[in-house]
């Protein structure tokens, strides 16, 4: 994959910054907690859009901005961050869209992550 293509879907500074702080490894385990913890994270917003909570859904996509982010899981992180912004004028005629691109993109994204980290290690 082209590092350009990379880059939409990472944070490549922040990955690297964090390699050179911690190392790669170390990170490495984090991202392995933070994919056992994603089901649960998708399944709220899932389960809150499905219900109509509007304020639980932002509130479960502001939780989960946060923790795609400090695992530089950007793409995620970026669309979670749209989703949690409830009073933004195109929210509520976009927000399953954004939704939609968290589930079909996490786990690829997260696979990609991983591969990232173990090239690293």
């Amino acid at each position: 994959m082209a590092t350009a293509d990379l880059e939409t879907i990472l944070d490549l500074n922040t990955l690297e910054q964090y390699c050179s702080a911690i190392g790669a490894g170390t990170l490495l385990k984090s991202v392995v907690l933070f994919e056992q913890l994603m089901p649960e994270y998708v399944g709220n917003l899932v389960t809150a859009s499905q219900d109509a909570e509007k304020e639980v859904l932002c509130s479960e996509a502001h939780k989960f901005k946060g923790a795609a982010g400090s695992v530089g899981l950007k793409r995620i992180q970026q669309y979670a961050q749209l989703l949690q912004h409830g009073e933004a004028s195109d929210w509520p005629e976009m927000h399953s869209e954004w939704l939609s691109v968290i589930v079909e993109n996490g786990e690829k994204d997260l696979a990609m992550l991983k591969a990232y980290l173990e090239a690293k290690v």
